[in-house]
């Protein structure tokens, strides 16, 4: 008799997955869910790629700091991209 093989441990959701998941339970519009996607990846992208749960406040204000001063943002914007940041935080 040939053993099986051990059970694969099932993968994690990955983050964007659990950020849409949060959204649609919060019953976000899907144009406010995709502009929080938008904005996490922008954000990850910003910093080479790196996962926000080995990022904090320092990674936010470099962020934000691009968006306002090299890229010209409004206000608006840049409020919009620090709660988004915010969000990102509770997951």
């Amino acid at each position: 008799m040939i053993p099986s093989p051990p059970a694969a441990e099932p993968q994690p959701r990955r983050l964007l997955d659990q950020v849409r998941d949060k959204l649609r339970k919060l019953h976000y519009s899907p144009r406010t869910e995709e502009a929080y996607i938008g904005w996490i990846k922008r954000f990850i992208w910003f910093h080479n790629k790196r996962h926000p749960r080995d990022m904090g406040a320092p990674e936010v204000e470099a962020f934000l700091s691009n968006l306002a001063v090299q890229r010209g943002c409004w206000r608006a914007i840049w409020r919009r991209g620090l709660a988004r940041c915010r969000c990102l935080s509770r997951w």
